[in-house]
């Protein structure tokens, strides 16, 4: 095992914080391992595996993480629950990032972040093998440092509440960095996909100056328009991007061959007219 995977997510956020580009990939459809094969083949840092909006089981997203971690990916999972149960097993089965969704509060936040990590600055449940570690049997003395280092705690901020307490959530301990979820947050502020109003805007730069006053990351997720993200890079908010989900991405790579195939078809049509 490289250093930079001991690290786990830790890695991530120094290339963040050096304002070095991260790209993640979002799975939601895929039920195998080999999408984050294609992943890490094709460049990406991260993978986010999303069970906000799948029905995917646990048993893939360990299968997933794992590899991706082997693999030298940062394995982000974005978890719709905050109770300790549901984190705790994502974590045991490989991840080493946690996107919580919807955090409106500091308390919320702070649940989160507690759950992430072993007493005494969480209440995580005590575990002795994992993946990260080969499934080695590892005393708690060692085991729970290496992993409670190796965590990251994204924290999602997608309606104004959560953007009224962005200064609290950013002061918690155990949060690394606070995301901004465009689609969710432009829906809540009454202009759905309007990455570009005022009141967006001034949304994006009250979390971002938070994360700066604590020294923690700000990211932005949802947002495909290049000089829209450049605009917000220039307010502090670091370069993570998103490739895509899976599904996307497919579509897009299923419409593009349709199309090809059908310009070459009416090109030897044309040429051809009698064939």
């Amino acid at each position: 095992m490289t250093t930079e995977q001991n690290q786990g997510g830790r890695a991530l956020l120094q290339k963040l914080r050096r304002g070095e580009l991260a790209i993640a990939m979002m799975i939601r459809s895929a039920r195998t391992a080999d999408i984050v094969r294609i992943a890490t083949s094709t460049g990406h840092d991260a993978i986010i595996v999303d069970l906000e909006h799948s029905a995917m089981s646990l048993d893939v997203v360990a299968q997933m993480t794992a590899l991706a971690g082997d693999l030298g990916l940062t394995p982000f999972v974005r978890v719709p629950e905050r109770d300790y149960g549901a984190i705790g097993r994502v974590l045991d089965g490989g991840a080493c990032g946690i996107v919580a969704a919807r955090i409106e509060t500091a308390e919320q936040a702070r649940d989160v972040a507690r759950a992430c990590r072993f007493p005494p600055r969480g209440q995580r449940s005590q575990i002795a093998q994992v993946p990260q570690l080969g499934f080695r049997p590892t005393p708690a003395r060692e085991l729970n440092p290496r992993l409670d280092q190796a965590i990251v705690v994204q924290i999602l901020i997608e309606t104004p509440l959560g953007v009224a307490n962005a200064e609290a959530i950013a002061a918690v301990d155990g949060v690394d960095m606070l995301a901004i979820g465009a689609n969710d947050l432009t829906a809540e502020l009454g202009a759905p996909g309007d990455v570009r109003s005022e009141p967006f805007r001034d949304a994006v730069m009250q979390i971002a100056a938070a994360c700066r006053r604590h020294d923690k990351v700000c990211v932005i997720g949802g947002i495909s328009d290049l000089k829209v993200l450049a605009d917000f890079a220039v307010c502090g908010v670091a370069p993570m991007m998103m490739s895509g989900s899976d599904t996307d991405l497919l579509y897009s790579a299923a419409q593009a061959r349709v199309e090809a195939l059908q310009r070459w078809h009416a090109a030897l049509s044309e040429s051809n007219p009698h064939a």
